[in-house]
């Protein structure tokens, strides 16, 4: 058959009028999957191909972004309820409770949402909610969201710098934030030569607050000194690990504080142009950061010659969807260059192979809000909030069987025990301290011998992990054969697949613990578990498999008689 024979059937007009919104990038794959299906309700086999086809891309590309991330679907859903089942809202029992009546909409389980300070939690199409009693769901039907937490008052103890002006400023005015003495940093640094400015982030000694540690001004100096341009930086706000939502809670409440922290980096390492990729269930925050950056640009905060410094630079905001793997910086780059947010081999590192293949400085929210203020008050300022050998401050998450739950700021070197008495108002009543989820999903579980242990980026090697600064604490009612099982059942579900040691391991792991905990264990489980959490942590192609050996080695470690009784 020749080529005249071959009927191509004409691509949708309104797909290509999404793509032509996104002038037809490549990179804007995901936000045209996106529209079609805001705009359908559903994808269908037709729309994606015709969708490739307007971006000029492969349909098996597309296809595999499709059923690759969680919040794109096949399945028409007019209006869709996704219930929280991470490790918080399990404990508050929260999709056990949950039962709506009502036709108009689609229920349908999530990994945590990053609402863990509203547990139990769920989010009704882009609208977050919570706290959500069993009593209340059917509010839900009527445009009940609850109401999140209020953090404007202080706890006994804190030492507030990101979090100073919660609660005393109008988070969508920048008239408000500038009135407060926000981008005083940025003033401060553009009077400044860049190298200079990435010396006094090198004095302070931030370390990057994402749980790594790793110092951010050496990471903007490894951009700064390569050669090659265009240069980029990139803020990761894919907060999806489990027990972590203070990203969260600083772009709610002060989100030009990370807008002036990412100019500050991006004035330093010689780019223009930066991103912030933010998970899907964080519209609410996406809108708010997109109205701060209209606020900026109208005091030539962000744009074109800053403050008539020569200095120009923009920030984009990028929503993901559905994906915790694109937590992993890698992951999170090929995700915003429009692929599957699959993790890429290292090395090379972002700083010298990032986003479009240049040099990239990728930090989290935290690690960008810390920077303003160390240009604005200065190193050895920054060095003295702390008597702890890790200077600064730092974002803490408390949860669980406390009676003050939320998030607080505080210098290094707290102890469990504190953590618990001091800012977490102590065990509930007739609750026992029996462990703790340290640092994450992908942090250890620790008994009470090591309430004493000063937290830091090392304390993990004592069994007492920081990650991202969440601790879940659990009384005597909770086994943590139990919570282990929750743990492995979100690795299982958010494995990206690309490598066997994790996709294989995880839901090995996780059919055993369903096992255990259904009374039904066999002789060897614990010996199993054991080799997987070895195989999973030496052989993993990324983090996320790596670490999932973290919580399985000190629970087996900590509560082997637990897990041995469960075995037989």
């Amino acid at each position: 058959m020749t080529n005249k024979h071959i009927i191509h059937k004409p691509i949708s007009p309104e797909i290509l009028e999404f793509a032509n919104n996104h002038e037809g990038s490549r990179e804007a794959a995901l936000e045209v999957l996106k529209d079609i299906q805001a705009h359908h309700s559903a994808l269908t086999t037709d729309s994606v191909t015709d969708a490739a086809r307007a971006l000029k891309l492969p349909p098996h590309q597309l296809y595999g972004m499709a059923t690759f991330y969680s919040m794109l679907s096949f399945e028409e859903r007019k209006k869709v309820l996704r219930v929280c089942d991470g490790p918080v809202c399990w404990l508050k029992r929260g999709s056990e409770q949950l039962s709506v009546d009502s036709g108009q909409l689609s229920v349908e389980r999530t990994s945590c949402l990053g609402l863990c300070d509203r547990a139990p939690a769920i989010l009704v199409d882009d609208e977050q909610a919570g706290p959500i009693e069993a009593n209340e769901a059917g509010k839900v039907c009527e445009g009940w969201r609850g109401a999140p937490m209020d953090y404007s008052k202080a706890r006994k103890g804190e030492v507030r710098v990101m979090t100073a002006l919660i609660g005393k400023i109008d988070p969508d005015s920048i008239d408000d934030a500038l009135a407060n003495g926000v981008y005083g940093g940025l003033k401060s640094a553009l009077q400044q030569e860049p190298i200079a400015v990435l010396s006094e982030v090198e004095a302070s000694g931030l370390q990057g607050r994402g749980g790594a540690g790793f110092p951010v001004g050496r990471k903007g100096r490894f951009v700064a000194n390569e050669k090659r341009t265009p240069r980029y930086i990139i803020c990761n706000a894919d907060e999806s690990e489990p027990l972590i939502f203070k990203d969260r809670v600083l772009m709610d409440t002060n989100p030009h504080q990370l807008l002036e922290g990412m100019t500050i980096a991006g004035y330093a390492c010689g780019a223009s142009e930066a991103w912030i990729y933010i998970r899907g269930e964080y519209e609410y925050q996406a809108r708010r950061l997109e109205n701060a950056i209209e606020g900026a640009k109208s005091k030539n905060l962000l744009g074109e010659n800053i403050l008539g410094s020569g200095f120009s630079f923009d920030i984009h905001v990028h929503r993901g969807a559905g994906a915790y793997i694109c937590g992993e910086e890698t992951a999170l780059i090929e995700s915003l260059e429009g692929k599957r947010g699959e993790p890429r081999l290292r090395p090379p590192y972002p700083p010298t192979y990032g986003f479009r293949g240049q040099p990239t400085a990728v930090n989290n929210v935290e690690s960008f809000c810390a920077v303003p203020h160390i240009l604005k008050n200065g190193a050895e300022w920054w060095k003295s909030l702390s008597g702890y050998k890790t200077p600064g401050t730092k974002m803490y998450m408390v949860l669980g069987h406390v009676k003050k739950p939320g998030l607080f700021e505080a210098p290094f070197g707290l102890t469990l025990r504190q953590i618990v008495k001091e800012f977490g108002g102590g065990m509930l009543k007739g609750s026992k301290f029996k462990f703790a989820l340290c640092g994450g999903a992908a942090g250890t579980i620790t008994d009470e011998s090591l309430l004493d242990v000063p937290i830091d980026f090392s304390s993990g090697q004592k069994g007492v992990s920081l990650g991202a600064g969440a601790f879940l604490i659990c009384d005597q009612n909770v086994s943590p054969v139990a919570m282990l099982r929750e743990l492995l059942h979100f690795f299982a579900v958010e494995s990206c697949g690309k490598c066997t040691p994790c996709r294989v391991g995880t839901w090995r792991s996780l059919e055993i613990l369903d096992r255990m905990t259904a009374g039904k264990g066999q002789k060897g489980d614990v010996e199993e578990l054991k080799i997987l959490a070895d195989l999973m942590q030496v052989s993993s192609f990324c983090g996320l498999g790596q670490s999932v050996g973290i919580p399985m080695k000190s629970a087996l470690a900590y509560f082997g008689a637990e897990f041995e009784k469960a075995e037989s």
